[in-house]
């Protein structure tokens, strides 16, 4: 029953992270047994405690599994259509060519982290994993993942902006705007403060 339930449910050579089987009728040490079983079998290949995936044989008819960054990814960052987090810091700059630099730990901020931030191993890798300011979903991981990108900057807020309840600042796409409240903006973008980019500098005498 376990056998087809994750092939009905999982690719092959996708991670399986044991928390998520819920199969009803079946408890969790049931579902344990049945794991290690299918291991013994070839049918299943564990990457590390609490991992699977299903093997995939590639044209050498070697197997292929999964690697730290998808189990990183499927984690902490999206799975199945629904948005968890996004790549942060160096990490990011770099996916965008801003930054030459390749990070040793990849900097993800997930909303499946309930620490403030946290060094997590997987693999032989190590990604540093934060908890966001707000909670990340599919409206809002453009303009957060930005933001994130800013606060290593100096930001300073428009005082024209004061004038709103409520902003929609611009990125990604036009399915990507999200309604924030201007102290929400404020504190996510971590401004140092407030200018009137309208006002001319004063000369020195």
């Amino acid at each position: 029953m376990l056998y087809e339930f994750l092939k009905n449910n999982y690719k092959e050579a996708e991670p399986i992270f044991f928390s998520d089987i819920v199969i009803k009728g079946i408890t969790k040490s049931a579902v344990n047994q049945q794991l290690k079983k299918l291991c013994n079998e070839g049918k299943l290949q564990k990457y590390e405690n609490g991992i699977y995936y299903l093997p995939k044989k590639s044209r050498l008819k070697t197997s292929v599994g999964v690697n730290a960054d998808t189990v990183a990814r499927y984690k902490y960052v999206s799975r199945g259509g629904k948005v968890d987090g996004f790549y942060s810091g160096n990490t990011f700059a770099n996916q965008l060519g801003i930054s030459t630099q390749v990070p040793n730990k990849v900097e993800i901020v997930s909303n499946n982290m309930a620490a403030k931030v946290r060094e997590v191993p997987i693999g032989k890798r190590t990604f540093i994993v934060r908890k966001p300011v707000v909670p990340v979903n599919e409206e809002n991981v453009y303009v957060l993942q930005l933001l994130d990108l800013l606060k290593n900057l100096d930001v300073y807020l428009d005082e024209s902006l004061r004038q709103f309840d409520t902003v929609y600042p611009a990125a990604g796409n036009n399915h990507s705007a999200v309604r924030l409240a201007v102290p929400e903006l404020e504190k996510i973008a971590g401004a140092k403060g407030w200018i009137d980019v309208c006002k001319e500098p004063e000369k020195s005498e």
